[in-house]
């Protein structure tokens, strides 16, 4: 088995491709052991000192760091953990993690609807090959609440992403769009 790995622009993260199936559908992201109850995969990762966060994705694997970690000792220790899950068949998280998704999209009215749908077709798979995600929390009096998750959340470009990137392109297909926020500002 071999595992690719690629900078992102957070450079407290580094994306990895198993080059084989993460996930079978959706992201996941978890912050702590505690709060991977529900993934083997992150649970392992988590037992290596310095890792702070690990992002799932359909493709990829995203882990980021604690600041005093360097990635010259993690990095072959994130990939031996990886080898070992992968190579013996584990699963990267349990069955009851794909029974709890629900689908937000049916509650939608027409603007989060566009909304999610351009968040969906044009930035997420972007964010993605950066090894992280936005998903679209809500649209309320003209704003855009965001989740940035995986490498996305804490990079330095972030602001920069939102605000000139996605607030300017919703802005111009979505008249009633006013500004763009991340969730935790709102």
């Amino acid at each position: 088995m071999f595992i690719q790995t690629e900078a992102t622009p957070n450079p407290a993260t580094i994306k990895f491709l198993p080059g084989q199936e993460v996930l079978k559908s959706g992201t996941a992201e978890f912050s702590s052991a505690e709060d991977a109850a529900i993934s083997p995969l992150a649970q392992r990762l988590f037992s290596l000192q310095g890792v702070n966060l690990v992002f799932l994705a359909t493709d990829f694997v995203s882990v980021s760091k604690d600041d005093d970690t360097d990635w010259v000792m993690l990095k072959p220790m994130v990939l031996a953990a990886l080898m070992e899950h992968f190579s013996t068949h584990q699963p990267v998280v349990l069955e009851s993690f794909y029974s709890e998704k629900t689908d937000a999209a049916e509650e939608d009215d027409e603007i989060s609807a566009q909304i999610r749908e351009l968040i969906d077709t044009r930035v997420r798979p972007m964010v993605a090959m950066d090894g992280g995600d936005i998903e679209f929390e809500k649209f309320e009096d003209g704003i855009v609440l965001l989740r940035m998750r995986g490498a996305c959340a804490g990079c330095p470009s972030s602001t920069m992403t939102l605000k000139s990137g996605i607030e300017n392109m919703l802005k111009h297909f979505i008249p009633e769009v006013e500004e763009v926020r991340p969730v935790e500002e709102y």
